[in-house]
């Protein structure tokens, strides 16, 4: 009898145990907070020290594998080179030991796109713009009015910072500059220069001195173990046309 009824108590409390962790599995999980990584968002916070005070950039328009970020990186190309993959929307500032600074960008509409060797033969802070006279040409209602250039700002299209590209000492037309529309970072809208967000921009420029070297490419990708492109995320049409720059 004294057997049976320590059976009894064995089963009672295997039951028990078996009760309780199934009462514990089936808490509730703590919910992880939606939306962009914290660290990403410190990232492309607000800068209130600049000469006009830049507000965050809402990142929850840009796909992760275009924020600013290193990676593995292979390539024949000096650490301290800045190569343009155009294909596949990345910037990268070439490190040592085989990585790399990756930055999305936004591109050249087919047709106005350069591709080549260049050197950053200027760069400014917060710069005028003047659209070219090919770009007035071709636009003249939308260009003609600003032929003779548009004061730097939140909304001048150059953003506020931007690298000129120069070969054999001569202004290529061709700048690395910012932008405020998150949603055109992955695609290809601007009048031929690259664009970046406006908190990668003055990071790439506070690292890179006028000399450097620039390898633009169209065509190939260079050789690279850094992430496949993805799809460009969808935006809806500029509030300002000035700023397709």
């Amino acid at each position: 009898m004294f057997v049976f009824r320590l059976a009894q108590i064995s089963i009672l409390l295997v039951a028990a145990i078996a009760l309780a962790a199934c009462a514990s599995s089936s808490k509730p999980q703590p919910v992880r907070p939606s939306g962009p990584d914290p660290y990403y968002t410190a990232m492309y916070g607000p800068l209130p020290e600049e000469l006009f005070p830049l507000p965050a950039t809402d990142i929850s328009k840009v796909a992760p594998n275009f924020l600013r970020q290193q990676v593995p990186y292979s390539t024949i190309e000096p650490p301290g080179t800045v190569v343009i993959d155009t294909p596949d929307r990345y910037l990268y500032l070439v490190q040592d030991g085989g990585t790399a600074l990756r930055y999305g960008i936004g591109v050249g509409r087919e047709g106005l796109e350069f591709a080549g060797e260049a050197r950053i033969g200027r760069k400014a802070e917060w710069p005028r713009w003047i659209p070219t006279s090919d770009m007035v040409a071709r636009e003249p209602e939308r260009y003609g009015p600003l032929a003779n250039g548009m004061e730097p700002g939140l909304t001048n299209p150059l953003g506020p910072r931007a690298l000129y590209l120069y070969q054999n000492g001569k202004d290529t037309l061709f700048r690395i500059h910012g932008t405020p529309e998150a949603w055109s970072i992955g695609r290809a809208v601007s009048s031929g220069c690259i664009r970046m967000l406006n908190q990668d921009v003055i990071d790439l420029y506070n690292r890179v001195p006028e000399g450097t070297r620039v390898v633009v490419i169209q065509a190939e990708p260079p050789m690279s173990a850094a992430l496949p492109p993805a799809n460009a995320p969808m935006g809806t049409t500029a509030d300002n046309p000035l700023l397709s720059f």
